[in-house]
C-alpha cells in the first residue's frame, strides 16, 4: 500500500470541488488531511501574518500528519510559501508548501502568476521559495465571486462565474506582461479552472497539483529504495 501525502488545511468551510487541493479525488495517490484549527484564510492571505502563531500551527500539525504515516507535507494555501524553509526545518518529513515553488523548477521560462489576492502577495513570498521577487502577477478581483467564496469563506461556489473570473485574470496577466510564456496558479482553489485558462491563453498553465505530483513521485521512489 502506498504511503500518503499529508496536507495541512486551513480552517475553512467553503466547497472543495474535484481539482481543489482539499478534495481527495483530485489526487491519483493517497492523501490525508489535517485541519489547523483557528488558522483561516485571513491568517494566511495577508501582508503581515502572525508568523510565530502560524508556524507553530504548521509545525504541530505536520508532526501529527507524519505520525499518521505521511511521507511528505503540503499546505492548502499558496501564501504559506512564506514558511517553506521554516517548516522544512522542523517537519519530520519533506515539505512542499506552495505552487510558487514551481517557478524555480521552471527555470528558463518567463513565468507569470495568477494569485488569490494581488494586494497581499509580496516579494517575500516569492523569495521564500527561491523565485525572483519581481515575478509578474495579477490577482482575482476583491469584489469577485471567487473572493466571496474563498477569501470570505462563503458556503456556496458559482463554478462558472469563478472560471470566467480566472480566465479574465489570465488575460489581464498576459496583456500587462506579454513576455510571459508560462502561467503558475498560486492559489490551491484555482486548479479546476486550469484547462479553461490553457485553452483561452494558449500557454502552459501549472498548479499545485502539478507540483505535488512530482513531489510525491520523488518521495515514493525514495521510500521504495529504502524498503529494498
Amino acid at each position: 500500500m502506498k504511503a500518503p501525502l499529508g496536507i495541512l488545511m486551513l480552517d475553512t468551510r467553503f466547497p472543495r470541488i474535484v481539482g481543489d487541493i482539499g478534495n481527495a479525488a483530485s489526487f491519483d495517490y493517497p492523501v490525508i488531511f489535517r485541519r489547523m484549527e483557528g488558522i483561516g484564510s485571513s491568517d494566511a492571505v495577508t501582508t503581515h501574518p502572525d508568523r510565530p502563531r502560524v508556524l507553530a500551527a504548521l509545525k504541530a500539525n505536520a508532526e501529527a500528519l507524519a505520525a499518521e504515516g505521511a511521507v511528505g507535507i503540503s499546505t492548502s494555501c499558496g501564501f504559506l510559501a512564506l514558511y517553506q524553509d521554516d517548516l522544512a526545518a522542523v517537519s519530520p518529513v519533506p515539505v512542499a508548501t506552495s505552487a510558487l515553488l514551481l517557478i524555480r523548477q521552471l527555470g528558463g521560462k518567463r513565468v507569470g502568476v495568477i494569485t488569490a489576492s494581488a494586494k497581499n502577495l509580496t516579494p517575500a513570498h516569492f523569495e521564500a521559495v527561491g523565485a525572483p521577487g519581481d515575478t509578474p502577477f495579477v490577482g482575482l478581483p476583491e469584489n469577485s465571486s471567487f473572493a466571496d467564496t474563498f477569501l470570505r469563506n462563503g458556503l456556496t461556489l458559482d463554478r462558472e462565474q469563478v472560471e470566467r473570473e480566472a480566465v479574465a485574470a489570465g488575460r489581464a496577466l498576459v496583456a500587462r506582461h506579454p513576455e510571459i510564456d508560462t502561467v503558475v496558479l498560486e492559489c490551491t482553489n484555482l486548479p479546476p479552472y486550469k484547462e479553461a485558462l490553457k485553452a483561452d491563453l494558449g500557454l502552459p498553465v501549472y498548479d499545485v497539483l502539478d507540483l505535488l505530483n512530482g513531489f510525491y513521485a520523488k518521495l515514493a521512489r525514495q521510500d521504495g529504495n529504502r524498503r529494498r
